[in-house]
């Protein structure tokens, strides 16, 4: 948060460092805190209050999307990933679900005043059940798809939306014949899915995205300029297109290593934004 924006706060509240004094106290009262703050807002809005913001905010409004051809989409994809098994996530995840895994700022999540916060992305949370899993049983790979719609606290402009249905491909194991056959399968789904997609490719580092290119018989092509995802992913990351959309990106992330303390697991993640995709799917 902009710290302009803090020193506003403080001094309206006549309180110095008041977000400092906040985070001393401990989570469940800090919940029940602001549980009461928003009770007492709550109590002074009016109907035609709720109806503005409804009309005007983002992150309330419907999407345009056919919801018919959104489930149909749906079905096909999981009648196709016939390895992965579809997991219904709750629509909140544990606070910290993207900071703590992704790295990135808590400001792209929606913070819950019940230290949750709204589902942002659906490959974090599947990499929680596959960490749990593979916890339990590290001799066979766990694979999981989830079809959400997410919520991202940041203000992208341009095409983009504040939320949006996401189809998520998580697969954990180990080995290098996990690592290939994993990519192999996601991105052959995403051709069948979607046959006039187009995979680009990014390596970094080894060989493993010429050995996929291979074994995929040419149906992906290499793109070693991709400047987008390096301190995201390891091994190598990929994008879906088609044509000038971009549909879908993936690659392997470190999650299930550090959820795990196993640097031997391998995890990768991919997501298919179904709202751009649809247009383009299979029928």
């Amino acid at each position: 948060m902009d710290d302009g924006l803090l020193a506003r706060i403080d001094r309206s509240a006549g309180v110095d460092d008041l977000a400092g004094r906040l985070e001393q106290l401990a989570p469940t009262d800090l919940q029940s805190l602001l549980l009461e703050v928003y009770r007492r807002h709550a109590r002074k809005r009016q109907p035609r209050d709720v109806l503005e913001q409804y009309r005007r905010n983002p992150f309330v409004t419907p999407s345009s999307a056919s919801p018919v051809g959104l489930l149909e989409l749906d079905r096909r994809a999981f009648r196709l990933l016939e390895a992965y098994e579809p997991v219904e996530l709750a629509p909140v995840a544990p606070l910290g679900a993207v900071a703590v895994l992704a790295g990135l700022s808590q400001d792209w999540a929606v913070a819950t005043v019940r230290n949750t916060e709204v589902l942002s992305d659906s490959t974090n949370v599947l990499a929680l059940e596959c960490a749990l899993r593979r916890r339990r049983d590290r001799t066979r790979p766990v694979k999981l798809t989830a079809s959400n719609r997410l919520l991202r606290g940041q203000d992208y402009g341009g095409d983009a939306f504040q939320h949006f249905r996401l189809l998520a491909l998580v697969a954990a194991g180990r080995g290098r014949s996990f690592e290939v056959e994993a990519v192999v399968e996601q991105l052959s789904f995403f051709h069948e899915l979607v046959p006039g997609a187009t995979i680009a490719l990014t390596p970094l580092g080894g060989t493993l995205a010429d050995e996929v290119r291979e074994r995929l018989d040419g149906r992906a092509e290499l793109d070693p300029g991709r400047t987008s995802g390096g301190n995201y992913y390891v091994g190598l990351c990929f994008k879906v297109h088609v044509g000038d959309v971009e549909i879908g990106d993936g690659g392997f992330a470190t999650w299930t290593q550090a959820l795990l303390g196993d640097r031997k697991e391998r995890l990768l993640i991919s997501g298919l934004g179904t709202e751009r995709a649809a247009p383009f799917a299979a029928g």
